[in-house]
């Protein structure tokens, strides 16, 4: 499994006034890599020149090039700064980014355009301090972590023996855009491949037997982004919070694994914040539905065989007209191979009654018992492989989803072991306490993981997969993360969405459009700003309070308090029939109005 040329796990970074330099510390003789600050171009040397009085150079450790962003006044350099490991990947360390930095190569324009640099520092600088808070990132040097344990079992010796960049597959590549420049200069022991989503493992003892037990979740970067600035499918059939998590099983020298996928309805749809706590959901172009579910669910075909599309959302209501139009669509598509399975996860269980998950389960034994998993022996032959996947989604793909996933996993991880004999017939993981506490937090912090990353909370209902059982403590925190939710969905997450998009190449920047004169906002939208309008509304209402005690003191007190009463309700109403253009919205990208 492991690259030929292994990519640097010890690196040191010079930073002179004209250039960097990249210093391989892990024993190799390798070359250094200089990147010039004048203008972000690459080549290697043999050592670091000698410092003097006027090149005093900054020192510190890496851990990684993540790639290099073009933007308007030059090149950034990104950088892994702070690393921790977390594990293994059947064997090989696996590593989390705590702390990205983006270094500027911005010294070539001595003399730069002033709308340029101003642009550069009030728009996109900012856009990149929030990328480098981006989580859930995670490396290994010598193992490639975009494929499941089947796909790299499955790999030809000549594709084995390509750097891992060369093996990755792009759509779980986070940093797939910004390698595009060292891929150019050919730099394979300085590309990291970098994937975004979760890992977490755990061992216990069944008997004498040691099990390690292992999730990790790949995040696609096609249609990447925030909860409610991305939504649906896009033309080419790819939506919005793909995950594919994979959990494995080692032990007595067997190795086995089961994957399964999450993702948002397959048709174009969206939900733009409005400053309500549910914004309507709208479908876009229907007449397209049928066309690119049929394509999402070819790429789906093509990659992991037969599919199970199981849809957890109401069926009445708002989202009852979306799960309609997914129904309809799937009409045209389902056949031997893919399979549509509605199952109303709010009506069927409520909010504490999620034992009843096992009816869902009873529908789809048959496809998960066809379809199976993939099992390697102590020779580390392959003795049975995965024919097919699950492909489970609600509204936002998180809560529901995560609680019915962790669900699915539990029962297959069970087969798994009965099928490599560690397990009796009747025998169960919650048989065995430890065991059943360490599944399910490894579980629950897979699903906080996930939602950290599309929502910026944890998961709702995570007391459920964390503890087995709803919790008052666990209700209240639902109540909470809902309201961070909304504040962050309202007020935050435009400007995440355009950082995700900017450093996943999804926007790229160029000087023609971007220098182009900005057209003016007119009207309301030029003057809209949320929290001037709720401090005039907070305290237009105080005042009216306050002249309303004094009532008693003379009628014009009266008059004052509906005065301050009518500004409050005028401008409340404006804000909430105009609550779009109050609210943060993406730049970049722009959404419909």
């Amino acid at each position: 499994m492991v690259s030929r040329l292994k990519i640097h796990s010890g690196l040191r970074l010079w930073e002179f006034p004209d250039q960097y330099v990249i210093e391989p510390t892990d024993g190799s003789s390798a070359s250094c890599l200089d990147i010039s600050r004048l203008d972000g171009s690459m080549k290697l040397i043999d050592q670091v020149a000698e410092c003097n009085s006027l090149r005093v150079p900054k020192i510190r450790s890496i851990f990684g090039v993540v790639g290099m962003l073009k933007l308007l006044a030059g090149s950034y350099l990104v950088v892994v700064t702070e690393s921790e490991s977390v594990g293994s990947f059947l064997g090989h360390p696996i590593y989390k980014i705590n702390s990205l930095k983006f270094l500027p190569c911005d010294h070539s324009l001595e003399n730069p355009h002033e709308e340029q640099k101003k642009m550069e520092t009030d728009d996109y600088s900012r856009l990149l301090s929030v990328a480098e808070r981006t989580t859930g990132l995670y490396f290994s040097y010598e193992i490639n972590l975009t494929l499941t344990a089947q796909r790299l079992h499955d790999l030809g010796d000549e594709s084995k023996l390509l750097p891992l960049w060369r093996q990755a597959e792009p759509r779980f590549l986070w940093n797939n855009y910004m390698l595009e420049v060292l891929i150019d200069n050919k730099l394979d022991q300085f590309l990291l491949p970098v994937i975004q989503g979760s890992f977490h493992s755990f061992q216990t003892a069944i008997g004498r037997d040691i099990v390690d037990i292992t999730l990790i979740a790949r995040r696609c970067s096609r249609r990447n982004g925030t909860r409610m600035w991305r939504r649906g499918a896009d033309p080419d059939g790819y939506v919005a919070n793909f995950v594919e998590t994979e959990q494995i099983v080692r032990m007595n020298g067997y190795t086995s694994s089961f994957v399964q996928i999450r993702g948002s309805m397959p048709f174009m749809w969206e939900q733009i914040v409005d400053l309500t706590y549910k914004p309507k959901f709208e479908i876009v172009q229907p007449e397209e539905a049928a066309r690119i579910a049929e394509r999402h669910f070819l790429d789906l075909r093509k990659k992991y065989g037969s599919v199970l599309a199981v849809d957890l959302v109401n069926k009445h209501g708002g989202e009852g007209r979306l799960s309609e139009r997914f129904a309809g669509a799937m009409q045209h598509i389902t056949g031997d191979d893919v399979r549509y399975l509605h199952f109303d996860f709010h009506h069927i269980c409520g909010h504490i009654h999620f034992e009843r998950l096992a009816i869902l389960y009873e529908q789809m034994e048959d496809f998960l018992e066809k379809n199976g998993y993939f099992l390697l022996n102590e020779k580390g032959e392959k003795m049975k492989e995965q024919l097919g996947i699950v492909r489970t989604n609600c509204i936002d793909c998180l809560d529901r989803t995560n609680v019915t996933q962790s669900m699915i996993g539990r029962k297959l991880l069970e087969l798994q072991l009965k099928r490599i004999g560690v397990f009796g017939a009747e025998e169960t993981i919650s048989s065995h306490q430890n065991f059943d506490e360490c599944y399910k937090i490894l579980w629950a912090n897979h699903g906080d993981d996930i939602s950290i990353q599309y929502s910026g909370t944890p998961a709702l209902k995570g007391d459920f997969v964390r503890y087995g059982q709803r919790t008052i403590q666990g209700v209240l925190q639902d109540g909470w993360n809902a309201l961070a939710r909304y504040y962050l969905n309202n007020f935050a997450d435009g400007t995440k969405q355009d950082a995700i998009d900017l450093v996943q190449g999804h926007y790229i920047v160029a000087v023609s459009r971007d220098m182009a004169p900005v057209p003016r906002k007119r009207g309301l939208e030029a003057v809209a700003n949320f929290p001037v309008a709720l401090t005039v509304i907070l305290i237009s209402f105080w005042f009216a309070t306050m002249s309303v005690k004094q009532v008693g003191s003379g009628y014009k007190h009266l008059l004052f308090s509906l005065v301050w009463a009518g500004i409050s309700v005028a401008v409340a109403a404006l804000v909430r029939a105009n609550g779009r253009i109050f609210c943060n919205r993406p730049s970049l990208h722009k959404p419909r109005s």
